[in-house]
């Protein structure tokens, strides 16, 4: 075995730990596993001869790498976090006996908050899916739902249907670490919800009697799903809001957390 397989060996027991101990989503995983791989290849391409003794110097010249090749500071600072945390798991297990990065501090950076848009652009974007398709009712409910409740894009594209009361206004919403809240909505939300789950989603999923995809029903419990009657996804909800923000005339650009940041400033 090369020192760099143990490497990614070592990476995978990391990964694994961070999983069962921290019970950390598979996104945030994921991006620690591309972040880890970045090192990887980087080791590889340098041939470092026994990774366990991986320099600070070495180190540094990681981080100067990313830094000449453009890298955002945000990117760098959590890679250097991804390493710090995997050195201080190979201290803790016994395969180092001692971490390169423990004496130096961590990287401050500038925290920039999401743009918040003005109530006007608001209404502006919900003003913009057309209530009269299937594809219409999904994004003016999710949109609407997004804004009035301030879940995560990843909450709002996991809801479940059994998962919400209409009649309460309330939703359940597993979030991080997979601890579980009751999240409320408003009464605006609660009636594009309740025209989307009776006329929109039907149609794109294909119950029987009700929409275009009867012979061949998809079966699952996503609230908001694609042109397809598939769960939708983060990138999906992306894309939908970037095309009614353009619609909108929202000269600023309009990300998935700047809606929840609205929720929070308004």
């Amino acid at each position: 075995m090369t020192a760099v397989d143990a490497l990614d060996l070592a990476i995978e027991r990391h990964l694994e730990a961070l999983r069962t101990a921290r019970r950390l989503s598979p996104n945030t995983l994921d991006a620690y596993r591309r972040d880890l791989a970045d090192y990887g290849g980087f080791a590889r391409r340098h041939r470092l001869s026994e990774w366990r003794q991986a320099s600070q110097v070495f180190l540094d010249a990681y981080f100067a790498w990313l830094a000449r090749r453009g890298l955002a500071g945000a990117t760098v600072s959590r890679r250097r976090s991804a390493l710090r945390g995997f050195h201080a798991f190979l201290v803790r297990n016994g395969e180092r006996s001692d971490d390169p990065l423990a004496d130096q501090p961590a990287q401050r950076r500038e925290r920039r908050l999401p743009h918040a848009l003005s109530v006007h652009e608001v209404e502006l974007l919900l003003a913009q899916p057309r209530p009269d398709s299937p594809l219409g009712l999904r994004d003016r409910a999710m949109l609407e739902l997004a804004y009035a409740s301030g879940l995560r894009v990843s909450e709002l594209c996991g809801l479940e249907r059994p998962r919400i009361d209409l009649a309460g206004r309330l939703l359940r919403v597993a979030g991080k670490g997979d601890k579980e809240r009751e999240v409320p909505f408003g009464r605006t939300a609660e009636r594009a919800l309740r025209d989307y789950l009776e006329h929109g989603r039907p149609a794109l999923v294909g119950d029987p009697g009700r929409g275009r995809r009867g012979s061949a029903r998809l079966r699952h419990d996503a609230v908001f799903v694609n042109a397809q009657g598939g769960a939708l996804s983060r990138m999906g909800f992306w894309k939908i809001l970037r095309g009614h923000a353009r619609s909108a005339g929202i000269a600023t650009r309009v990300h998935p957390h700047g809606l929840r940041h609205s929720f929070a400033t308004h």
